[in-house]
């Protein structure tokens, strides 16, 4: 009887690892993980990432054109279930409403950058997963190159010097493998998290905008009754706000997911 049995040192990702070494072995794990992060980070952008629909753009214009004929309640009740998982769309909808309710305006942007930030930090641990994934691949083909190099140099002193091209072959094709495969893996994370970035940046500026186009809108029941504590903001944060509060609020590379407000 034939035994139709493949042998278990066949396999591609053997062959990979009988190449590069167990640095190899880390630079796959790492492959994996990034993939599964970056799919998990696409799903959780169409179906959480905030968004200016058209409803919400038009709520937007209305509410500027006449502040009155804007009702929270009403369009909360004509939400849709996919429109119910926008945060942006609960941020527009609870704003509108704190400032047809006059509360504080301190309170109101306050209560606004806060929301804003919860709508992004989702987003903050996947990607710093894809940037760490790019920026250690590299230095773990090196590290592989190191070791290739130790090795062939190994069999060179184990033959005090007369080792041939065959015995030295193995540590060279070694580092070579792993310097590769570092830059292979580093190259398209390091793109996707550039992409990232720029998108979460875009949604970033939409944010803000939209809640700049609300909060410098007065309600006509303010101007009705004379409210002289209500003042519409020139901006989402007024100029008294403390030092920590501007760092807290500002998009920079060490604070990526600042308030959306800032």
């Amino acid at each position: 009887m034939t035994d139709l049995t493949l042998p278990l040192n066949t396999g591609p990702l053997t062959q990979l690892v009988d190449m590069g070494g167990p640095v190899m072995v880390v630079l796959m794990a790492l492959a994996v993980i990034g993939l599964v992060t970056f799919v998990y980070l696409m799903l959780l952008g169409a179906l959480h990432a905030p968004r200016l629909s058209g409803r919400l753009k038009k709520t937007v214009m209305d509410l500027q054109s006449n502040p009155a004929s804007v009702r929270p309640s009403e369009i909360r009740h004509q939400t849709g279930r996919w429109s119910r998982l926008n945060p942006l769309q609960h941020l527009v909808t609870n704003t509108i409403e704190a400032i047809q309710n006059g509360e504080d305006d301190r309170k109101i942007r306050e209560t606004a950058a806060r929301d804003a930030q919860h709508s992004l930090e989702p987003f903050e641990a996947p990607l710093k997963i894809i940037e760490v994934i790019a920026a250690l691949a590299p230095l773990l083909g090196l590290l592989g190159t190191v070791l290739g190099m130790m090795e062939a140099f190994s069999a060179m002193a184990a033959t005090e010097g007369r080792a041939n091209a065959t015995q030295l072959s193995g540590g060279i094709y070694e580092a070579l493998t792993t310097t590769a495969a570092g830059l292979v893996v580093a190259i398209p994370f390091a793109a996707l998290a550039a992409w990232i970035e720029f998108r979460l940046r875009r949604i970033h500026k939409t944010i803000n905008s939209t809640l700049v186009s609300i909060l410098h809108t007065v309600p006509e029941q303010a101007l009705e009754t004379g409210n002289a504590e209500y003042q519409s903001p020139e901006s989402p944060f007024r100029a008294e706000a403390t030092a920590e509060e501007s760092d807290r609020y500002t998009y920079s590379r060490g604070q990526r997911f600042a308030h959306a407000t800032g």
